[in-house]
This record gives C-alpha cells, structure tokens and sequence, in this order.
C-alpha cells in the first residue's frame, strides 16, 4: 500500500469518498466490525469459498503485506475464520480481514488491532477439505470485489474503489471535507443551514422545475 495514498485516506472518510462519487461500491450494513480497529485502506486479495475455510487459512499465508482478505463465503453462517487466522494475519502484517459469512472467537478478536469484519459471528467452524479459489473477482457485501481494488474502512462502512481512481477520488473526498468544516465552523457561530447552503434558492429553482443543486455559500 502507498503510504502516501494511506494518509489521503486518513485525512478523509468513507462518507465523503461516497459524497464524492454516488458509484461508489458499498458493502451491505450486515458485514460489521468485529475487532478493535476498524479502519482498513487496503488492496484485495480474495477468496472464494462455501463451508469451508482452507481457502482462506491459503490466503492468510500467501498475500502480500498490507493486503486485504476479502472472503466471498456465500453469505453463509459458517465461521471461515478465528483467533488463530487473525493472529496469523497479524504476523504477516496484513491489512485486514472482511468475511462474508461467519467470524468466531469474539473473545479475542473484539480486542484486536487487525481489522476483522463479518457478517455473522458464529462458534460453528467449516471444513477444511476444499481448496476453494484465490484472487478472482468476488462478491462479498452485495458487491463485486477484483484483486487489487482498494477496500477502505471506517466507522461508517466498507468500500471497494478502483485503485486507478483511487487518488482523484481521495482528492475529491477531501475537498468536500474542507467544506464541511468551514460549514461546521459557521453552525459552532450559531450561524444556520439556510446561513451555509443555498437552501432557499435551491428549493425555489426545484418548485420551478428548474435544475439546481445544494451547494455551500462562499
């Protein structure tokens, strides 16, 4: 992962990458943070698998530093990961694990520096019989996921860029967050929305079937 590219991330969120652009893939609310950290910016390295973990345990051991696992699991509550794969991820310095099916060992992963999403959290493991399938594109949180798409992470959810927009995108999601704290400024001087949006004349424009946009004031 560019350290550089890393910090633009830092300095913005996934909200305002999704203000930036409305394509935006988004996982579905259901694959949720399990673990202490929650931020993740991070290529893909994906699997595919059903019932079944040694695909991923296959993953764990083989991505690059800073990878992202993202497990297509069918959306099944199977758990396709634990402590052991967290912990092993973590020695090998990977950038997190996002599991579309079931996680288990909450007891240790809800205290862990790895970021670990899932959709279910279950105590029943899978097999470990099927070699399942590496890096092709999958379909986890309702969303197609290539290798190397860039998976981004926070409080707010998961989202999947192309790492060929990944820059200008991240530009365009920190503009907008400068304006949304010149906007907060001018709320913390008891100022009002209609003080820091073009809400009158947008709302007259739309009832006169005229195009508009809600834009901030200068």
């Amino acid at each position: 992962m560019n350290h550089e590219l890393l910090q633009r991330f830092l300095a913005v969120d996934t909200t305002a990458i999704c203000d930036a652009d409305r394509t935006t893939r988004v996982m579905h609310s259901a694959i949720r943070a399990r673990s202490a950290t929650r931020r993740i910016c991070g290529p893909a390295f994906t699997v595919r698998c059903r019932e079944d973990f040694l695909a991923v345990l296959r993953a764990v051991e083989t991505a690059e530093p800073g990878a992202v696992i993202v497990v297509d699991g069918g959306a099944r509550e199977t758990a396709l990961g634990g402590e052991m794969f967290a912990r092993a991820a973590l020695v090998r310095s990977l950038g997190g694990i996002v599991v579309d099916g079931g996680y288990r060992d909450m007891g240790y992963v809800k205290t862990c520096a790895l970021p670990v999403y899932s959709r279910f959290v279950t105590p029943r493991a899978g097999t470990a019989t099927q070699l399942g399938e590496l890096q092709v594109p999958v379909t986890c949180g309702g969303v197609v996921v290539n290798p190397g798409d860039l998976v981004l992470a926070d409080d707010e959810g998961l989202v999947v860029v192309d790492p060929r927009r990944a820059e200008s995108l991240l530009d365009a999601a920190l503009a907008i967050k400068n304006a949304e704290h010149g906007v907060i400024e001018r709320l913390d001087r008891n100022e009002t929305l209609s003080d820091a949006f073009n809400v009158a004349d947008h709302v007259g424009a739309l009832e006169r079937g005229e195009p508009s946009v809600l834009r901030v004031r200068d």
